[in-house]
């Protein structure tokens, strides 16, 4: 570590503060004790609007039982971009124009912000700060450093990952980064890059000159996943408008149009999409057909046991797909899965394998629920499938009163073998509406504590003015007792975060 870092990495420093840092050390077999003074700056981060609530993001411990002191969270969140922002970073047309490259609109539109990532602690502190300017080019046009910083997951080499754009990469906690073009063909990556046990990525990307059934040469949206080696190369692609169905637009016509993923427009909360606008003009609009929004693809997991990946597809549910490029099982309700797909949509059963009965909408008799624009389905560490539901558009409806939905973290077990699927663990619902993330947000058991980690990244995001409540959970796996309840607000009103990652002592050590 001496070597790698010349000299002794210090992780933790209060900003703004003399810190006292204790050096211990052995030399000529005598134990030795150093006490150093280090003096750190103040945070920097500067409005860059006109629309700030706050300079930071204000954090309110809530709960932290016994043994749980020492836990580390990082917030992966984001600030508006300057008004008059004169850079889309993707193509230069919208609206079914053609772009120089002849393809129809274009792939993710503005989707991007400048990035708020930081660690706190159980006591509300700061502990560790990223320079946006270092990784985000606002003031600029560098279209290589334009984007969501997202995608982050902690890698068994204690390195993160991240996805920006038009690029994808690894960084650690001492400030470096290491980071790759996509691969030529393919743009906009963002929400999901997941490392391998072969270590390679898979990363959720958009194709370029697309050509899709309808003859036209579009960019598609957040659709293909890529598997790259560490150092940018293709090794293989799932293109899913060709192994899934684009056009299925069960749950399209129930989504809330307040609010798809990051895209927040506070004057239609509330409303569904017509018919008019699944078939809009291409880019980067919820409807069917490659070439739109139809399956936004928000988490990658995979599962080594079979060389399989498992989607979470904000638009359609769950999926698991071979390497092969085969579907295995689909986790969702069954309105709009028709020929091959019918078969591959898992049966709900009880604790005794008894099939609960469901609605072609998915409400189910019994407990049992499916799952509504989730995120991060993924691959428990006990072979379980877990998933934050957000529960927009449950039962493909918008209920009377918007306090009605709920969010819930759960955990199912598949049976692959009879195509069944058991409910076997939630938590979430029984706290409604104050627990409600229409977007973003993430979970994952935690096996060291034996809990349940969740960020609500979205709460309180359509409270006209306010801030945005991002709510870290632990929740106890046995009892559901809350371990850990810790709130970060956002610096503007109704500006959502996006993920919140558990950071663990490995990750202090980097590159």
């Amino acid at each position: 570590m001496l070597t790698r870092h010349d000299g002794i990495p210090v992780f933790g420093l209060y900003a703004g503060h003399k810190n006292k840092v204790s050096v211990t050390y052995t030399l000529d077999g005598k134990s030795k004790t150093e006490t150093h003074e280090v003096y750190t700056s103040p945070l920097k981060a500067d409005a860059i609007d006109n629309r700030n609530l706050s300079i930071f993001h204000e954090v309110k411990v809530k709960e932290v039982k016994e043994g749980f002191e020492d836990r580390l969270y990082l917030v992966n969140s984001h600030s508006y971009l300057p008004q008059g922002a004169d850079v889309n970073w993707t193509a230069p047309s919208m609206g079914g124009e053609l772009s120089a490259d002849g393809a129809i609109s274009m792939g993710s539109a503005t989707f991007d912000m400048v990035p708020m990532l930081y660690i706190v602690d159980t006591q509300g502190e700061y502990r560790w700060w990223m320079e946006r300017d270092a990784v985000h080019d606002y003031r600029g046009h560098d279209l290589e450093k334009r984007g969501y910083f997202m995608g982050i997951n902690e890698t068994k080499d204690g390195l993160f990952t991240y996805v920006q754009g038009q690029r994808f990469g690894l960084f650690d906690l001492m400030g470096r980064f290491k980071s790759n073009p996509l691969p030529r063909g393919y743009a906009d990556t963002t929400h999901a890059m997941f490392p391998m046990e072969n270590g390679n990525f898979l990363v959720r990307a958009s194709k370029q000159n697309y050509r899709n059934p309808e003859g036209d040469l579009v960019h598609t949206v957040r659709d293909h996943i890529l598997e790259v080696s560490p150092h940018g190369d293709l090794v293989d692609v799932w293109v899913l408008p060709e192994i899934l169905d684009p056009y299925r637009d069960a749950l399209l016509y129930a989504l809330d149009m307040g609010a798809v993923c990051a895209n927040v427009d506070m004057d239609r909360i509330g409303e569904t999409m017509d018919s008019f606008e699944t078939d809009a003009p291409y880019g980067d609009l919820a409807g069917i057909g490659a070439g739109r929004n139809w399956a936004h693809v928000n988490s990658i997991s995979h599962d080594p046991s079979d060389d399989s990946i498992i989607l979470s597809l904000r638009h359609q549910g769950n999926v698991k797909i071979g390497r092969d490029k085969e579907v295995k099982w689909i986790l969702a309700p069954r309105e709009g899965w028709t020929g091959k797909f019918a078969d591959k949509v898992l049966t709900p059963v009880d604790a005794n394998g008894k099939p609960i009965n469901c609605t072609v909408k998915g409400k189910c008799e019994g407990d049992f629920d499916f799952t509504y624009t989730q995120h991060t389905t993924w691959l428990s560490s006990k072979g379980t499938i877990t998933s934050l539901d957000n529960g927009d558009g449950r039962w493909h409806e918008q209920p009377v009163m918007p306090t009605d939905k709920w969010t819930r973290v759960v955990e199912y077990k598949v049976n692959e073998e009879d195509m069944t699927v058991e409910q076997i663990w939630e938590y979430g619902k029984e706290r409604g509406y104050e627990w409600y993330s229409p977007i973003t947000s993430n979970t994952e058991y935690r096996p060291d504590r034996d809990t349940m980690f969740s960020f609500n990244g979205s709460i309180q995001l359509f409270e006209p003015g306010k801030p945005t409540i991002g709510r870290f959970n632990e929740i106890d796996y046995k009892t559901k007792e809350v371990m850990v309840e810790i709130d970060v607000y956002s610096e503007k009103a109704n500006q959502t975060h996006y993920r919140g990652v558990l950071v663990t002592p490995q990750s202090l050590f980097g590159f």
